[in-house]
């Protein structure tokens, strides 16, 4: 029985609304180094694609795109067979980031998303209020470390 596949691209480079438009993100290095999750929006959505790559009915495809986004080929990166999720609620408060009901620094959150604070909010300067998914690549989850 074939798999479904689920597929998330990572910019190779900051989009135009960002003030390092065109620089690179560093995203495809750190996913193997130090990225340890990505942030998207529809909470629900990513959930539930969770719950099925994690009962092996599906996999997470890792792509970026070979030239500019939307127009160009997605070069796939990796797969994973299991991943994380967890609700960042209240997206848009800037205080602190609360992560399934618990509190976490920004600055923090940027960085195990591959980003200088700065360019995280740069990045999500244009937030929702919806809650939206941390899509885990390892094992680290927010709510074992602050308990």
């Amino acid at each position: 029985m074939k798999k479904k596949t689920y597929v998330l691209t990572l910019s190779k480079y900051f989009p135009k609304t960002h003030k390092r438009a065109g620089e690179r993100t560093g995203f495809l290095d750190n996913i193997l180094l130090s990225k340890l999750h990505t942030i998207r929006s529809n909470y629900d959505l990513w959930n539930e694609r969770a719950e099925k790559i994690n009962e092996g009915e599906a996999i997470l495809s890792i792509r970026y795109w070979s030239g500019l986004p939307y127009k160009s080929k997605q070069v796939e990166l990796l797969k994973l067979e299991k991943i994380g999720v967890e609700k960042l609620e209240e997206p848009d408060n800037f205080v602190f980031a609360k992560i399934e009901g618990k509190y976490f620094d920004w600055k923090t959150v940027a960085e195990n998303d591959g980003l200088t604070f700065e360019n995280f909010c740069e990045w999500f300067k244009k937030r929702q209020s919806e809650p939206m998914a941390i899509l885990h690549f390892t094992s680290f989850r927010y709510v074992e470390c602050n308990k």
